[in-house]
């Protein structure tokens, strides 16, 4: 699984940045992307097609006491220390950490994948749609942080709205969509 989400997110604007170099970044990318993959082994879940092209991994943040805040898993960390030395790494993790709301439960979307040659063939909105229709029998929001504004029209499109700023990389880098959508219902 981790192999899917280093291979998918290679044309990625972010990981691009993140690693310039395309040799390098395909070596480190399947334990970069471990990360996403343990955290929501570890807390939440990982859901994926039957044929296993497309991965959806989703990790519960609870907020139990008003004014505290949510649990992550810790993935800004952790991606810092899959990538030591990396200072954009530990930039979008410090950043993406900034703006991921803490002070209300909902499901968070670390990641979503599909295989370079299945895109568009609607595997990311099959594996959304249970965990959207989920959230709405809960009554639970969720989160996530669109890369590029393909996805970020596609999150529009169920249901997803920006939050506020957008997170813009220094150096010329791309620029990130932190979204959430509330329940429906």
């Amino acid at each position: 699984m981790s192999l899917l989400l280093g291979e998918a997110f290679m044309e990625d604007p972010v990981s691009c940045w993140v690693f310039p170099d395309e040799d390098h970044r395909r070596a480190v990318h399947p334990g970069f992307f471990g990360v996403f993959l343990d955290a929501a082994l570890r807390a939440g879940w990982v859901d994926v097609t039957d044929d296993l092209s497309a991965a959806a991994l989703w990790i519960p943040v609870r907020v139990e006491e008003p004014g505290e805040d949510g649990d992550d898993g810790g993935i800004g960390e952790q991606l810092a220390q899959a990538a030591p030395g990396n200072d954009r790494a530990r930039i979008v993790g410090e950043l993406t950490d900034a703006a991921h709301p803490g002070d209300r439960s909902h499901y968070y979307l670390p990641n979503i994948v599909a295989a370079p040659g299945r895109r568009g063939e609607g595997r990311g909105r099959a594996l959304l749609a249970p965990v959207l229709d989920r959230c709405d029998r809960e009554g639970m929001p969720a989160y996530l942080e669109a890369s590029n504004a393909r996805s970020k029209a596609l999150y529009e499109r169920l249901g997803f709205v920006c939050t506020g700023t957008p997170i813009d990389l220094p150096d010329g880098g791309p620029r990130m969509w932190p979204m959430w959508r509330d329940p429906r219902g």
